[in-house]
């Protein structure tokens, strides 16, 4: 089978449970490290031509990573595809071990099988803290309702102050995330790279923690060790002056 996928978290999976798979990637797919195949593009604007050229017998994408037009070329040229969409963490546990199964699996993955212990395990002690969680800057976007980063920091004890919002990705400038008067701003790494000098400023006197996008939003052999990485993370923020 030859598969080409458009989501990075995707890639990481087929790439270290079924070697061989993949046939092409985007230009973001940065895990695993040795990853060798032919880039397609981004995940926004891929190169179609380029991915019918290696002949997938399946191309794999997800509803907030890439554009509904480049799924329905896709689907118009007669290449099957396979569509995404987990909003929380049992959803994204469930859709790779669906998945990985239909690829050919013949059995759960060892990552797979100790990210779903993590996440199940009890949620711990960890006193709930408000939070606003940008995800970009300039404009300012941060997490809203329904989200699968959204649901990850639920677990974690963080409760993201735009969460009963309409949108999925609100857009409030800085004044109005300052007048939610949040306990801790989450800073990710992707898909904005903020960084102890760019993001915390903005929130001066405020507890900021900076934390691995790549933990926080993908859904795959990451989820094994985000539990404790973003737990470490959450409990070590920064305070700019």
């Amino acid at each position: 089978m030859r598969v080409v996928s458009l989501v990075p978290s995707l890639t990481e999976a087929v790439a270290v449970t079924l070697p061989g798979l993949l046939v092409g990637a985007t230009d973001w797919c940065t895990h695993p490290a040795d990853l060798d195949v032919p880039r397609v593009g981004g995940s926004k604007f891929p190169d179609l031509d380029r991915i019918r050229a290696l002949r997938p017998d399946l191309v794999l994408l997800n509803i907030e990573e890439n554009r509904r037009e480049d799924a329905a070329a896709l689907a118009a040229a007669g290449v099957p595809i396979r569509v995404t969409y987990p909003r929380t963490v049992d959803g994204a546990l469930t859709e790779l071990a669906d998945l990985l199964r239909d690829l050919g699996t013949p059995a759960e993955p060892d990552w797979l099988a100790t990210a779903r212990q993590a996440w199940t395990a009890p949620a711990g002690t960890t006193v709930a803290r408000r939070a606003v969680v940008p995800v970009w800057r300039r404009p300012w976007v941060v997490l809203g309702a329904d989200t699968f980063a959204g649901d990850v920091l639920r677990r974690l004890g963080v409760y993201n102050l735009y969460a009963e919002q309409p949108e999925r990705y609100p857009r409030p400038n800085l004044d109005q995330m300052l007048m939610a008067e949040p306990d801790l701003v989450v800073l990710p790494d992707e898909p904005y790279r903020f960084t102890g000098d760019d993001g915390p400023e903005a929130f001066a006197g405020m507890p900021c923690a900076l934390v691995s996008g790549r933990h926080l939003t993908w859904y795959g052999p990451s989820l094994a060790e985000a539990r404790g990485v973003l737990t470490a993370q959450l409990a070590d923020p920064i305070v700019a002056g």
